[in-house]
């Protein structure tokens, strides 16, 4: 089953910058070959249920063994079985209604 994730990952007492944290989540969505697109406050991913929720987990592995001693994550996810759809296409169907007529 696929699904669209937005997610919210805020590792917690390495200080204030994350940035270094973010970027390895980063590299872990792209191992895991899922379509991901970083955004201001945090990372929407699609794939497979179980190839996004084992990335997210290796994600949460991998700070923990680099030495991040907590980590909270958000997530928002939905799914759906009546027709295929993108990220992608769920920007463009917005974007298309916003171009004047």
């Amino acid at each position: 089953m696929k699904v669209m994730v937005d997610i919210c990952l805020v590792p917690l007492g390495v200080g204030v910058s994350v940035s270094s944290q973010v970027a390895e989540c980063q590299r872990i969505f792209s191992e895991y070959g899922l379509t991901y697109k970083m955004h201001g406050y945090g990372t929407n991913l699609e794939g497979e249920w179980d190839d996004v929720m084992a990335a997210i987990k290796a994600c949460h592995e991998r700070l923990h063994a680099d030495g991040v001693p907590r980590i909270t994550s958000s997530l928002r996810m939905g799914t759906r079985i009546d027709r295929e759809q993108t990220l992608q296409d769920k920007i463009e169907s917005v974007e298309n209604k916003l171009k004047p007529e």
